[in-house]
């Protein structure tokens, strides 16, 4: 789907400009409109494929990146003094998933990843004594 969001509308203005008609703003938004669409729907297959978090706990801050395999988002860098780890469910109540949450005085950082409760229940139980440290 992100491929066709991408080609069908370049082909359609070559297509139109084949025929006879000329260069319309519309050609130039529709590709504009279905690359942007495109790259989202790329965005997500990558996330969905190769996706995976870094989070890095530091003594005085955390780092978190997300990698989609071909190009990395932005780094998010939090400042924290005494962090405070716990979770949230997220999704329907019978997946009992839930996500990583970091907090620190007036800031909060959320995992994306979804983990079952038991592995979030270890993960915390690792944690637990990093904060207390």
């Amino acid at each position: 789907m992100a491929f066709a969001s991408f080609i069908l509308p370049v082909f359609g203005t070559i297509w139109g400009l084949s025929l006879g008609g000329g260069l319309d703003i519309g050609y130039l938004i529709g590709v504009g409109l279905f690359s942007v669409i495109g790259f989202y729907l790329l965005r997500i297959a990558l996330w969905n494929t190769y996706g995976e978090e870094t989070i890095e706990i530091l003594e005085n801050k955390i780092t978190y990146e997300a990698n989609y395999n071909c190009f990395k988002d932005g780094k998010k860098e939090m400042a924290i003094t005494v962090p405070s780890y716990s979770f949230k469910s997220v999704g329907y109540g019978e997946d009992n998933e839930g996500v990583l949450v970091i907090s620190s005085e007036n800031v909060q950082m959320e995992s994306v990843v979804k983990m079952p409760m038991e592995q979030i229940e270890s993960l915390l139980f690792i944690l637990k004594p990093v904060a207390n440290s």
